[in-house]
C-alpha cells in the first residue's frame, strides 16, 4: 500500500468533510479513504482505478486560474463556499442551466424528477436571463459555451426562446440535454430550437439493445433514439452527441457497438460522451461493488471492443490541451477558456476518417505530444514579446501532424482562433470521451477546485458539477421550486 496524496473527502452519511488518502493498494488499485468520527471509515475505489494509468494521466495536468470577480466569499471551507469562491482554481468552460425538474420519463435510476421529488423546479424567463447574465459577467473570459439540461428540457414550450436568449447574450455554443422523445415525435419542434440557434444535441443513448432502455429508463426506447438521428438529417443538423450512462453488468459490453455506431453515423453524430454511473448516498456497497465502472475501465474497454482500433494510450486527459488555448491566446493577444480541470476528471481522443470506411485515432496520424510541447514554446515566445517567432514556430509545428486533411483543419484554429475554426474541425471527426463525476463515496475536493463545469443557479451563485449534484442541489430546488400539487393546480395540467 502506498499514499498517492492527501486530499479531502465527504462522509457519504452526514455529509462532512474529511480528511482523506488517495492511495493505492497491493494488487495495484487506486483507492480513496476516509475517516468520519460518527460514521466510521470509508474506503472506495478512485474514478481513475489502474494505477499505471493514473501516473500516466498525472503527467498531463496543468494548473489553472480562478475567475477575477469571485461571486461568494471564503467562510464555511471549500466546497461549502461554493458559488464561485476566491479558492477555486479553474475557470468557467462549461456552464450549465437546469430549466426544469420535469421530466417525460420516469427512469429507475432517477431520483430527481418532480415526480420522485414532489416539488418543481423550474425557474423562470427572467431568472434565466439573470442566470445567463451572471455567467457572462464571469471575468476575465465568460464561458462560451452553455448546456440547457433537467429534467427534460424539451417539456418546456419556451425552451427555444431560452435557447434564442442565449444566444443573443453571446453564448457561441448552445446545447440541449435530451433523451429524444420530443424531438422524435415532434421535427417542427425540433426545427424551432434549429432556428433559435441550438448547437448541439446531446443525446441520451445507452446502447443499442432494448432491454439496456427497459432497465435504466423504464421503457423501450431505442426507436426513439434513431429517430432522433433520422430527423437531424431531415433538418440538416450535423451535431449529435451520444451521451452513455456506463454501468457495469447493465451495458459495458456496448462501448465497441456505439463507437462503430457513430463510425456509420458520423454525418450527424460528432462526438460520444460515456458519463461512468455515480452513485447516490442511498447506495448499498453490494450495488456499488456490482454497478461501479470508472474511466480506467473505459479506456481498457474501448482497446478490447474495437479490436484495438483505439488503445487506451490514444486517449488523453482532458487538460493535455491547454498548451494549445494559451498558445492561440497568446498569438491573438487574448484570453481563452482553458480545460484546466484534474487530470482524473477525464480522458478524450478523436476518430479521423482517413478514407473510405477507414478511420484512425489522432494519435495514430499526429504526434500529439510533440505538438502540445510545441505549442508550450509557442506560448513562452508569444508572452515574451517575440509574437513573430511564436507564429513561425506555432506554423513549424504542424510537421507533427502527419495526414493532410488534419493538418488542413489545424491549421485555421491555430490562425483564427475562432468558434468557426473550431467547429469545422469538429464537423470532420469523432470525438470520443469519457468523463466520470463524482458521488459522495469517491469525492476528491481537488478535483472538485479545478473543475470546469459549472451550474449557474437562481440564488446568482456558480456552482462546480460535481459539489452541486452532491451537496447543493436539493437546498437550492426546494428553495425555488413550489409543490407539485400546487403547480398541477396553476397549470390545470397533468405534469409528469
Amino acid at each position: 500500500m502506498k499514499v498517492l496524496r492527501k486530499t479531502k473527502s465527504l462522509c457519504p452519511k452526514c455529509l462532512r468533510v474529511l480528511d482523506a488518502e488517495v492511495y493505492v493498494d497491493d494488487e495495484k488499485v487506486v483507492r480513496i479513504r476516509k475517516k468520519c468520527p460518527e460514521h466510521g471509515e470509508f474506503d472506495e475505489i478512485y474514478t481513475f482505478s489502474d494505477y499505471e494509468l493514473y501516473q500516466w494521466a498525472e503527467k498531463y495536468a496543468h494548473n489553472g486560474f480562478g475567475v477575477e470577480n469571485p461571486l461568494t466569499k471564503t467562510v464555511k471551507g471549500c466546497p461549502y463556499d461554493c458559488g464561485l469562491c476566491p479558492n477555486h482554481k479553474s475557470r468557467t468552460v462549461l456552464a450549465i442551466i437546469d430549466v426544469t425538474n420535469r421530466c417525460n420519463l420516469k427512469c429507475p435510476v432517477c431520483f430527481a424528477n418532480a415526480a420522485a421529488t414532489g416539488y418543481v423546479y423550474e425557474p423562470s424567463l427572467d431568472q434565466i436571463r439573470e442566470m445567463l447574465k451572471t455567467l457572462r459577467s464571469l471575468k476575465p473570459v465568460p464561458p462560451p459555451a452553455l448546456q440547457l439540461s433537467g429534467g427534460e428540457p424539451t417539456v418546456r414550450e419556451d425552451l427555444p426562446e431560452i435557447v434564442r436568449m442565449a444566444k443573443d447574450l453571446g453564448f457561441e455554443h448552445v446545447e440541449v440535454d435530451t433523451n429524444g422523445l420530443v424531438l422524435a415525435e415532434n421535427i417542427e419542434y425540433y426545427k424551432s430550437l434549429l432556428d433559435a440557434g441550438m448547437s448541439t444535441i446531446y443525446l441520451q443513448f445507452d446502447g443499442l439493445k432494448e432491454e439496456i432502455y427497459v432497465k435504466l429508463r423504464g421503457l423501450p426506447l431505442l426507436d426513439k433514439k434513431l429517430k432522433v438521428l433520422e430527423n437531424a438529417r431531415k433538418l440538416g443538423h450535423e451535431s449529435i452527441v451520444l451521451v452513455v450512462t456506463l454501468s457495469r453488468g447493465v451495458n459495458d459490453d456496448q462501448i465497441g457497438d456505439i463507437i462503430r455506431f457513430a463510425m456509420e453515423n458520423s454525418d450527424v453524430i460528432r462526438c460520444i460522451n460515456v458519463q461512468p454511473i455515480s452513485f447516490s448516498g442511498r447506495a448499498s456497497e453490494l450495488e456499488r461493488s456490482s454497478m461501479r465502472i470508472n474511466t480506467s475501465d473505459f479506456m481498457k474497454l474501448v482497446e478490447e471492443q474495437t479490436e484495438g482500433l483505439i488503445s487506451r494510450y490514444d486517449f488523453r486527459p482532458v487538460p493535455s490541451v491547454v498548451p494549445i488555448s494559451r498558445a492561440v491566446g497568446a498569438l491573438k493577444g487574448k484570453k481563452y477558456v482553458e480545460f484546466t480541470t484534474s487530470p482524473f476528471c477525464g480522458v478524450a481522443t478523436f476518430l479521423v476518417k482517413t478514407g473510405e470506411n477507414e478511420w484512425k485515432p489522432i494519435t495514430k496520424i499526429a504526434d500529439v505530444d510533440k505538438f502540445f510541447e510545441s505549442m508550450e514554446e509557442v506560448f513562452r515566445k508569444a508572452e515574451s514579446g517575440s509574437r513573430t517567432r511564436a507564429y513561425l514556430k506555432a506554423l513549424s509545428s504542424l510537421k507533427y501532424v502527419k495526414f493532410g486533411l488534419l493538418k488542413n483543419l489545424i491549421l485555421p484554429v491555430l490562425r483564427e482562433g475562432s468558434y468557426k475554426a473550431l467547429g469545422k474541425f469538429m464537423r470532420n471527426v469523432i470525438m470520443i470521451g469519457c468523463m466520470h463525476f463524482m458521488d459522495v463515496w469517491n469525492f476528491d475536493l481537488q478535483r472538485v477546485e479545478r473543475c470546469v463545469i459549472h451550474y449557474a443557479l437562481p440564488d446568482g451563485t456558480v456552482r462546480p458539477f460535481c459539489s452541486y449534484n452532491n451537496i447543493h442541489r436539493d437546498s437550492v430546488e426546494k428553495r425555488f421550486s413550489i409543490p407539485l400539487e400546487e403547480w398541477k393546480r396553476m397549470k390545470s395540467v397533468k405534469v409528469k
